[in-house]
């Protein structure tokens, strides 16, 4: 390569890059997009828009939640994965499209590895055993001894095939030496439906989804998959207290920014993250519905991503789960 032909290729590289800084410094000045890659009413969903709300005083501009949902969260992950790397559009990133989903689906038109900058997690929760009214079982102990007498008799149900409900639920019968069998729904909604009316005997369901039911006395919780109770429901024993310590699961949802968007950026958005997730009303909003408020800086959730994506697809790859 000759020295004049170095020397365009290094004009043409900060031409490239000169923009990007010159506008991570006055980031942000117009709308940013929040995407919910679920339909409006899901856990992430009512995640998301209080976070939306502290980051658009924080931040000084809109921040407008967009839900664009389907193929459990892969088709919004795709909007925002080729989206311009501005920190005008984001992701509300769950533990399904990035970390569940690359192992469950032969082709994603995106790669979690490459084409996301993890910038916070602002909220994880474990998911709850739960009974419909028809199943007579008052602890898990009294659930895996149905299960062993009446192997495929009990049916789960979970908002989709390769959800963390049915993932979970794979779990289970592993540590537990059951089977089940398991019932896809083309969502938790109405997974939940039928258990409450005793469709279907039992479900790993997400807590924030499931909380208000167990209150109000439709469906009975035997246990949470967490490492400790949940404030939500503190007389529901973990899974481990209940004799099953390998089925540790939580789900996490983390706002998530295409790669390649200015290191800047991503500091001022985790900045603000932090700022919204230490908030006492937003701390005490999202304990309502069984969420703990978290913040993790972007090394450290990119590390997370890595260590759960390794998790699940060893599980997913050892129960033979695929989705077309």
């Amino acid at each position: 390569m000759t020295g004049l032909t170095l020397k365009r290729a290094a004009w043409l590289a900060a031409a490239l890059i000169f923009p990007l800084a010159a506008a991570a410094q006055t980031y942000p000045d117009k709308p940013i997009h929040l995407i919910v890659p679920f339909p409006p009413g899901g856990v992430a969903d009512i995640i998301a828009r209080p976070i939306a709300e502290k980051l658009s005083v924080s931040l000084g501009q809109p921040v407008i939640v967009e839900n664009r949902g389907g193929a459990t969260g892969t088709i919004g992950a795709s909007f925002v994965a080729h989206s311009a790397p501005d920190g005008y559009t984001l992701l509300l990133g769950t533990t399904n499209e990035i970390a569940m989903s690359p192992t469950l689906y032969g082709t994603l038109p995106y790669d979690p590895t490459k084409d996301f900058t993890p910038v916070s997690i602002v909220a994880q929760f474990p998911n709850v055993l739960v009974v419909g009214p028809s199943v007579k079982a008052a602890t898990l102990a009294d659930l895996t001894a149905q299960a062993k007498t009446k192997p495929k008799g009990l049916t789960f149900a979970s908002s989709g095939q390769g959800s963390t409900n049915h993932l979970t639920a794979e779990l289970y019968q592993t540590e537990a030496g059951v089977k089940v069998t398991h019932i896809p729904y083309k969502g938790g909604g109405p997974a939940l439906v039928d258990l409450t009316g005793g469709h279907v005997d039992a479900m790993f369901a997400t807590l924030p989804s499931a909380v208000t039911l167990i209150k109000a006395g439709k469906l009975h919780a035997l246990a949470v998959t967490g490492d400790k109770r949940s404030a939500a429901l503190p007389d529901v024993p973990t899974m481990k207290e209940s004799g099953l310590p390998g089925v540790f699961v939580t789900t996490w949802n983390g706002v998530i920014a295409p790669a390649g968007t200015p290191p800047a950026v991503i500091d001022k958005l985790a900045q603000a993250l932090k700022q919204a997730v230490e908030d006492p009303g937003i701390q005490q909003k999202l304990a309502a519905v069984g969420a703990e408020p978290m913040y993790t800086p972007p090394q450290a959730f990119a590390g997370i991503v890595r260590d759960d994506y390794a998790r699940w697809s060893a599980l997913i790859k050892k129960a033979g789960i695929k989705v077309d």
